[in-house]
């Protein structure tokens, strides 16, 4: 049983996961950002790293081509994307989905996209968090797997609140991939 974990950026959940109970399972990173941060995370805990740029595909269906190759070659059981900030077409999503999980930075179905912690505040809500939930053909609208609140305070700006919500990401997100490993 092993994990492929497909980021973006930082790599804040990523390592996250590979300092967790399940980070031994980890088999591969693959990023769309050469210039991720999250590579060098990857290589530092000696996982196996890849870089695959849409801006070297002539199409983006190319790029997808190729990502679906990578991942047929390394088998993952799971595929956890962490920060992964592509949009995949529904047909790619259906090839992976029964393996695919994902995680957002807002208790869903609120605050689907982008901008959630800027958008709570504007709600005025007393709780925000972390959703994960299995990738479907709709962005952010799939299954919920597990959810973690933490309270929006008086005196919150976006940049206080995504703190406590990453806390809480790099929380839940290993104890829900341990557990989906267990039912395999």
């Amino acid at each position: 049983m092993t994990i492929a974990v497909l980021i973006s950026g930082r790599g804040g959940n990523l390592r996250a996961i590979l300092e967790s109970s399940v980070g031994e399972l980890v088999s591969a990173v693959i990023s769309d950002n050469p210039k991720a941060a999250g590579l060098q995370t990857a290589l530092e805990h000696d996982k196996a790293a890849y870089s695959l740029s849409p801006a070297d595909f002539d199409k983006h269906s190319d790029w997808e081509n190729k990502l679906g190759e990578l991942l047929e070659a390394v088998q993952p059981r799971i595929i956890a994307l962490a920060g992964f900030m592509r949009i995949l077409r529904a047909d790619w999503v259906s090839r992976f989905a029964d393996r695919m999980v994902n995680i957002h930075p807002s208790l869903l179905p609120a605050f689907p996209g982008l901008n959630t912690h800027r958008r709570a505040l504007a709600a005025g809500v007393k709780e925000h968090g972390c959703t994960i939930y299995r990738v479907c053909e709709k962005v952010d609208g799939g299954e919920i797997i597990a959810q973690k609140k933490v309270p929006v305070l008086a005196d919150d700006t976006p940049k206080t609140l995504a703190v406590r919500v990453s806390a809480a990401e790099h929380a839940l997100y290993p104890a829900v991939l341990a557990e989906l490993i267990s039912k395999v």
